[in-house]
């Protein structure tokens, strides 16, 4: 007998979902509302160049350095990054 390539469970799953109108998905969800702040900054992409690809790398860096850049508030490692990038393109 050939086995199942996939549970019970999950075809009554997609038997349900297939039930369900759209309302009934995005409220079971969790999905969260978008504020029109949100969905602006979603949409102002658009006809922007893409954002380049980010890399995860170790460097050490000194701790006074860092701490400043902490203090400034949440997003201190996107604003190293836009001083290092302001810096490479004013010396290309």
């Amino acid at each position: 007998m050939k086995r199942a390539t996939s549970s019970r469970k999950a075809a009554s799953d997609r038997r349900r979902g297939r039930k369900m109108i759209d309302t009934d998905l995005v409220r079971h969800g969790g999905a969260p509302d978008w504020s029109p702040e949100t969905f602006a900054r979603a949409v102002a992409r658009g006809g922007l160049k893409p954002v380049p690809r980010k890399v995860l790398l170790s460097l050490r860096i000194d701790a006074d350095v860092i701490e400043w850049f902490k203090k400034q508030g949440a997003g201190y490692q996107s604003r190293m990054n836009a001083l290092l990038r302001a810096y490479m393109e004013a010396h290309e």
